[in-house]
């Protein structure tokens, strides 16, 4: 099953804990501070492989999480990072952020490598506090927490040339005649199913040609199944037109251009701008005089008219090519500019509001160190309320009419307030 579309939870590891230890060897009996940093936790990338051609992976599979930094440890030992987690995705995914619907990444060349989410830092062993003042600390940061965020990967094909046209136009015996692809053939409408792709020579040159299930009339807002297939044209340089030339199907080949054009215009601007030829298929069952004035018809559109017949190839050799001659005249279109999430460590200035009786502390830089802090340990709270004095916190809790007693909260972390001065 084709599966070119799916959502999943991924999360960077967490940093290890820093370690609290002290030397204690046989002659060195009160030895100074000696615990080792946390490690890194597991980076989040993903890579464009050759050898995924779908999001079929990811389909049950729903979460995903590289591995957390390890503790500290004594005599000044480091705890080892993380393992890196990595997503392996077919060239032309797409990486959304589910919540936003921002590009986080465009991986449209093999091979190519993102980080997606960096790990949580390593907290400090209490060896990093060591002053020259207080020769003891017995405080150690907490590891920082990974990133967690929902995702939706999309596939959008890697391919030169798009085939597109109304259902039965014959896309699929064209790509099945000029390559090695072998899409279903039959003679009723949505035969295909799933985008299907052909490496088409052309002398010595080639250009890889992507059949689309057909496209109807309201295609661009869900009608049929253009809807879940336009992005998989979105990356191609040229298009090929295909036209019931001789309306098999019972509808106006002129008429079914304007519809397609329209569709792919209302889905994307961009898709319109693409050079676009068409090929006025089924002519071995059109009379001769009827040919003639239906590309002239057509060629009033301003558009490049190639009459052929798919089942017999006749043709078709003309066709690719112009196809080659655009697919080399033109650049390889741009469709996704990557943004930016805001950081969840962005710069967010220290400020306080009371929600229903509670004083709620915001702020960057306090909360990343009510974060680190160990709230189970004596010391490193009494470090941490030397912090807050020097930041101003009690300041601005008094300014905001705080009473003694009152609670407070910061980050995760609730406490109540009393108006004393830290040891």
């Amino acid at each position: 099953m084709f599966i070119d579309r799916v959502r999943i939870t991924v999360k960077s590891g967490d940093g290890g804990h820093g370690a609290r230890a002290f030397r204690r060897e046989k002659y060195v009996p009160e030895g100074g501070p000696a615990g080792g940093d946390g490690g890194r936790g597991g980076n989040v990338y993903l890579v464009a492989d050759a050898n995924a051609h779908t999001l079929m992976d990811y389909r049950y599979k729903k979460n995903y999480r590289a591995e957390d930094g390890m503790k500290g440890g004594q005599q000044n030992r480091h705890g080892k990072a993380g393992e890196d987690l990595m997503l392996r995705v077919p060239p032309g995914t797409v990486v959304f952020d589910q919540e936003t619907n921002v590009v986080l990444a465009d991986l449209s060349q093999l091979g190519e490598l993102v980080l997606l989410f960096a790990g949580g830092r390593g907290g400090r062993g209490n060896a990093r506090f060591a002053t020259s003042v207080h020769q003891a600390p017995t405080y150690a940061e907490k590891g920082e927490p990974g990133q967690e965020r929902e995702i939706r990967l999309e596939l959008k094909s890697i391919a030169d040339v798009g085939l597109v046209g109304f259902p039965n136009a014959g896309k699929s015996t064209l790509l099945s005649v000029v390559s090695k692809a072998r899409p279903k053939v039959a003679d009723y409408p949505f035969t295909t199913l799933e985008p299907h792709l052909g490496v088409v020579a052309v002398g010595e040159k080639s250009f890889v040609m992507a059949d689309i299930p057909g496209l109807i009339e309201g295609a661009h807002v869900g009608q049929g199944l253009g809807h879940e297939f336009l992005r998989h044209i979105e990356r191609t340089r040229v298009l090929i037109h295909v036209v019931d030339a001789a309306g098999t199907e019972g509808r106006d080949p002129v008429a079914d251009i304007a519809t397609i054009n329209r569709e792919l215009a209302s889905y994307s601007p961009l898709l319109a701008e693409r050079p676009q030829v068409v090929a006025l298929n089924k002519i071995d069952a059109m009379e001769d005089e009827e040919l003639q004035i239906l590309i002239a018809k057509v060629e009033a559109l301003g558009l490049q008219v190639f009459p052929i017949s798919a089942v017999i190839g006749e043709g078709v050799m003309p066709l690719l090519y112009r196809v080659m001659e655009l697919v080399e005249a033109a650049p390889v279109p741009s469709i996704h500019e990557v943004g930016q999430l805001p950081e969840p460590v962005a710069a967010v200035p220290l400020s306080v509001s009371e929600q229903d009786g509670v004083f709620v502390v915001q702020g960057t830089e306090v909360e990343r160190l009510i974060a680190r802090c160990d709230l189970d340990d004596d010391d490193s709270v009494m470090r941490l309320q030397r912090t807050l004095k020097q930041l101003k916190v009690f300041d601005l809790l008094r300014q905001s009419g705080i009473t003694e007693g009152a609670p407070v909260r910061i980050g995760q972390a609730e406490f109540n307030f009393y108006d004393e001065e830290p040891i």
